[in-house]
């Protein structure tokens, strides 16, 4: 089924994010980690969206995922930026995201 790839990465996503956005809560500066935080919850959002959407056999979805990867990428990013493991998880768990977008739309 051409959704299974992208369905796992989208829950591997959402956990990731989750994870980090709660971690983030726990580092002596909040106040820098607030972008991450941030990003983490809406990135979580949109996959969730895309994940409860891709269960269904509805076919419009390409928008979406094309959204749902741009969150990612951005989400990515902003956690690409802080040294902390959970972000650095939380960032490679986008990419892994951002290219089974990117194969679904292949």
């Amino acid at each position: 089924m051409r959704n299974e790839k992208l369905i796992s990465a989208l829950g591997n996503c959402i956990n990731h994010c989750n994870y980090c956005a709660d971690a983030c809560l726990d580092e002596d500066n909040v106040k820098m980690m607030k972008d991450c935080i941030r990003t983490d919850r809406v990135c979580a959002e949109v996959c969730s969206t895309l994940n409860q959407v891709l269960a269904t056999n509805y076919k419009d979805v390409q928008g979406l995922v094309d959204y749902c990867k741009k969150v990612c990428q951005a989400c990515a990013d902003e956690c690409g930026k802080h040294d902390h493991k959970h972000c650095q998880d939380c960032a490679k768990a986008c990419k892994e995201c951002v290219s089974a977008c990117e194969a679904y739309a292949a």
